[in-house]
């Protein structure tokens, strides 16, 4: 097992010394060398540190896909400051709530997402502003506002001491499942073993080429940035998946391996057939969330190999990998890893049966601190040493651990775990909804899709598609309910809580936003 000692910010310097003209990444077509990686991480984290920002300090970035992400972070990650990555559809109240909780000493973003941020109601004045991007309007000439391009090819050179590997490099905000979102605390070590975790997922060799299409917000994209770090592989980037470019541009890139989530190798499998279907040089597709009706397929069409994982933030990316290719599952866990599953009382269930899964590791660091500012959930999560992942599993007689989803309150929608809590604590402000509770229904297209029940206040005729578009000026994308079906009453247990499991999930007599 590889030394995790350094961290990983440590390695963009070392490698520029020794190897600066290596291909790191190509975004849209554009390459990124690790020495000029090096040179311009150098000069954000320089010019940063000239703002009064200090190691610790928590920045928050709302950034797309661009070729300045991966220097900004890696310019943060040398300064030791503390990144806050927040997913760019965001907006409204659940925008306010992260920047009012992670109180962020600077904020960099699009200039086109001013209005958004400047719309949540989050009161972020006497921070430096950093914008990138251009921007429509008076959309992001805010008095004071810096650039990020200048900082980028400014020349400076950062002379500070680079982060322990202990020290954290994000607070990365995963979706609640009764209550808001919670921040985790990543530190450099985290970010260096989920490195090392992809490269034994995707099985990744000299020469390979990475195809990025996840945003780096997302910790799909962000566990990508170690990777040419510690093999000789680069990264090939776009700035977001597209179904009918898919195949096109893993071809332009020579990408040997893809990367899945949510829906992805559905949406895949939908486009229509090609006699270039196997006319590509990818080797392997690894992720997480192939159903097990999807793999076989999927395989068999693309000339493809499935390396199917699962894992959490919490637990360095990447808990366990299935490399022997057992359709349906999720594999054994890492080297660093090891896996128990556990009824409510904390006991071992019996062998087949369906547990809580619980993991522990034997190297220091590997699992998460806590939850930035949020005590109880730490002490839920984290109990005598181990994480309490809140997922269900089971182990075939080999050890091989089966995935069978979320206890709580939760979907999975498009590669993110949504909080039913999150949606309905919106909806339910809305002036003619009285109550209202969200479940998870079975999707065409990836995992499960959001259906919305309402009951109208008093005298009140609710507009469906009035209401939808109400609710996706207060969500993200991912959030907002497909379907949305009217009730007169709901169903309560004497507690008065509404009895979800007694809420029809059928979809063909709802009111559906896809369809209108």
């Amino acid at each position: 097992m590889s030394d995790f000692d350094t961290g990983f910010a440590g390695l963009l310097t070392q490698a520029a010394r020794t190897d600066g003209d290596r291909l790191f990444a190509r975004f849209n077509g554009i390459p990124l060398s690790v020495g000029a990686l090096d040179r311009r991480s150098d000069a954000v984290a320089a010019e940063l540190s000239r703002l009064g920002l200090r190691p610790g300090d928590r920045v928050a970035l709302m950034l797309r896909n661009s070729p300045a992400v991966l220097p900004t972070l890696f310019g943060l990650a040398k300064a030791g400051l503390v990144w806050v990555p927040i997913n760019a559809q965001q907006r409204g109240e659940g925008l306010r709530y992260i920047l009012e909780h992670c109180d962020p000493r600077a904020i960099l973003a699009e200039a086109d997402l001013v209005p958004v941020i400047a719309g949540c109601g989050a009161d972020m004045a006497g921070r430096p502003l950093v914008l990138h991007g251009a921007a429509d309007g008076e959309a992001g000439r805010e008095a004071g506002a810096l650039r990020l391009e200048p900082m980028l090819e400014s020349g400076a050179r950062f002379e500070g001491a680079l982060p322990g590997p202990d020290d954290d490099f994000a607070i990365m905000y995963t979706s609640g499942t009764t209550g808001r979102p919670k921040g985790a605390l990543v530190t450099h070590r985290m970010m260096r073993l989920a490195g090392e975790a992809v490269a034994r997922v995707a099985d990744a060799g000299d020469g390979d080429v990475m195809f990025v299409w996840e945003p780096l917000y997302h910790i799909g994209g962000a566990q990508m940035i170690v990777l040419p770090l510690i093999r000789p592989v680069s990264l090939a980037m776009v700035d977001r998946f597209s179904a009918s470019r898919f195949w096109d541009q893993v071809r332009e890139y020579g990408a040997t391996h893809i990367h899945y989530l949510g829906g992805i190798l559905q949406i895949l499998l939908k486009q229509p057939p090609s006699a270039h279907d196997h006319d590509h040089p990818v080797r392997i597709a690894w992720g997480g969330g192939c159903p097990k009706e999807t793999w076989t397929p999927f395989e068999e069409r693309f000339g493809v190999r499935i390396r199917e994982c699962y894992g959490m933030t919490e637990a360095s990316s990447i808990t366990t990998c299935n490399d022997e290719g057992t359709v349906g599952a999720v594999g054994r866990p890492m080297p660093w890893f090891s896996v128990a599953l556990l009824d409510e009382q904390g006991a071992p269930v019996p062998p087949g049966a369906r547990g809580e899964i619980v993991v522990r590791s034997h190297v220091p660091g590997a699992l998460f601190a806590g939850y930035f500012r949020n005590p109880e959930a730490t002490g839920r999560a984290l109990r005598d040493g181990a994480l309490h992942t809140g997922d269900l599993g089971s182990l075939l007689p080999d050890g091989t651990l089966l995935f069978h989803g979320r206890m709580t309150d939760s979907m999975r929608c498009k590669g993110e775990n949504v909080s039913a809590w999150e949606i309905e604590h919106i909806a339910a402000t809305h002036p003619d909804v009285e109550d209202c509770a969200v479940i998870g229904v079975r999707a065409e297209v990836g995992e499960q899709d959001i259906k919305l029940f309402v009951k109208p206040k008093a005298g009140a005729a609710v507009d469906i598609p009035a209401l939808s578009g109400w609710l996706a000026g207060q969500l993200a994308p991912y959030q907002n309910p497909r379907y949305i079906a009217l009730v007169e009453e709901f169903e309560r247990t004497p507690s008065q809580r509404i009895m979800k499991h007694r809420l029809p999930p059928e979809v063909d007599r709802c009111w559906d936003r896809q369809r209108g």
